[in-house]
């Protein structure tokens, strides 16, 4: 790094600022006086109540549901119950949510899986707590731990999502959008551009791009800026936050630099990941080598793993199963009274190792529709192997509506109960689609296919093929219940905001 005896050198070479985001922050005083602390503080004060107002009312709540299963119920008896116990509950969750950051940046906040996180060791906090003072005798059972437990996680969820869509909503009305630069070639920079677009909790503004090597291709979406050798006069000359590097192939030797001139003017640098670095997630050292060696083990789904995901599987689409019932037999009532054929479509795909199931969906089209299709192969508007067209003409009009929300894939939650899907996985092909796959996409098969899955919350059909196999990956190398759960929760406002659905 440079020094004031010895001159910057390098096509990033600049004098240091005053605002280097590694200097020491300013003095309490300092602080208090800064214009951004009132917001900082409104943010903390907002996620404090809405996650102690949401302890203390799954409390009332999971007493409430208990009490009126036995035909008891008493609201005011029941916050009054809570109130004995409440504060406790509360102080531990606001303690642990503390430690796992969920009152940081709105940049830097964690996202559903670390609030279930934080409930259940809450949970258990408590748990341990009441058994050690001796306190076990005031509860007939430990339902209200473990009710308290689902009950809550809805209402921070919801909450928190509503905060996070409001806030970010009144910051960019405000002119609050972090401006941020990419840093790569056309296709990697158009397609971060493309999901920084569609995420409306995100308040970031893409201002333009770099390129690295005079020959790379610049993107014909976002605002050409030049090269990366311009840099340091581009953060001179211009407000911007944030720097993106979108190319898995950028140079080592400018990374370092590139880092150095951002965090001189208070910049910050986030990258977005290659393949490689997401299969070195299940990278597993193996020792006794003359060389340090990692093997790369792969993403199924075994043992212990299997067990919790498929139990979560089970007991969650039977509850959807159960409420949703009487809408399936409604959908059922207006696809036969509309077309004829019948209302449950049995589509052949592939599965798991690429084992045939018969994936059941509501029928949107016309009873013959497989028959046409190779008449309408020209018209084909997605890229890879998938086959899709926005005015499909064999859509039925009751096909659509189902299609636009979503609703004809609600049966296949039968096909989970039956151990051929999973509520959350790689979506499963037909077979025309399927037997244009490369091999490298078939590794999407190692698992059981889903319901839905991080498609369907990443862009939809918007994305092209190669970077739905990439979500995939993804997904497996990171799978959690926690995962599955905030995949389940972003599918509903993905499927209602109608975003790439045809």
């Amino acid at each position: 790094m440079a020094t004031s005896d010895h001159p910057p050198k390098g096509p990033l070479a600049n004098p240091q600022s005053p605002v280097d985001i590694r200097s020491k922050r300013p003095t309490a005083f300092m602080f208090l006086l800064r214009r951004e602390t009132l917001r900082h503080a409104m943010r903390l004060v907002s996620l404090l109540v809405i996650d102690a107002a949401s302890v203390w009312a799954a409390i009332i709540t999971a007493l409430a549901l208990k009490e009126a299963w036995y035909g008891n119920l008493d609201l005011g008896l029941h916050a009054h119950q809570a109130r004995e116990f409440a504060p406790f509950a509360v102080l531990v969750v606001l303690f642990n949510f503390a430690r796992l950051g969920l009152y940081g940046r709105r940049t830097e906040r964690p996202g559903l899986g670390k609030i279930v996180t934080g409930l259940f060791q809450a949970t258990v906090v408590c748990m341990v707590f009441i058994l050690i003072t001796g306190q076990r005798g005031q509860f007939s059972s430990y339902y209200i731990f473990y009710g308290t437990l689902a009950v809550g996680t809805v209402y921070i969820a919801l909450l928190r999502l509503a905060y996070e869509s409001a806030s970010g909503r009144l910051l960019r009305r405000a002119g609050q959008q972090r401006r941020a630069v990419l840093i790569g070639p056309a296709k990697h920079t158009d397609d971060v551009a493309t999901a920084l677009a569609d995420d409306v909790d995100m308040a970031i503004q893409v201002v333009g791009s770099l390129v690295v090597r005079p020959n790379d291709p610049a993107s014909a979406h976002v605002p050409a800026m030049g090269l990366i050798d311009g840099l340091p006069q581009l953060l001179d000359g211009q407000q911007i936050d944030e720097l993106i590097i979108t190319d898995p192939a950028f140079p080592q030797d400018l990374v370092l630099d590139v880092v150095d001139q951002a965090h001189q003017r208070g910049v910050h640098v986030r990258i977005a990941p290659s393949t490689m670095e997401i299969l070195v997630q299940r990278a597993e050292f193996l020792p006794g080598q003359a060389v340090p060696l990692f093997e790369l083990r792969p993403p199924v789904s075994e043992g212990l793993d299997f067990v919790v995901k498929r139990t979560f599987d089970l007991v969650v689409s039977l509850l959807i199963l159960i409420v949703i019932s009487p809408m399936m037999l409604a959908i059922a009532a207006a696809i036969r009274m509309t077309s004829s054929g019948p209302a449950i479509y049995r589509s052949r795909r592939p599965g798991v190792g690429g084992v045939p199931f018969d994936c059941l969906k509501f029928r949107t089209m016309l009873q013959d529709a497989e028959l046409q299709q190779g008449e309408l192969e020209d018209l084909n508007e997605a890229g890879g192997a998938i086959f899709k067209i926005r005015d499909d003409p064999r859509v039925t009009p009751v096909g659509k509506i189902l299609r636009r929300l979503s609703l004809d894939e609600l049966p296949q939650l039968l096909n989970v109960l039956r151990g051929e899907m999973s509520l959350v996985g790689p979506r499963p092909l037909p077979q025309r689609d399927y037997d244009r796959l490369e091999e490298w996409h078939k590794k999407r098969y190692l698992v059981l296919p889903g319901v839905t899955g991080l498609w369907q919350v990443s862009g939809r059909s918007d994305l092209d093929f190669d970077d739905m196999v990439r979500l995939d990956f993804l997904y497996l190398e990171h799978w959690s219940v926690s995962l599955d759960l905030s995949i389940l929760v972003k599918t509903i406002p993905a499927v209602f905001g109608r975003r790439g659905a045809f």
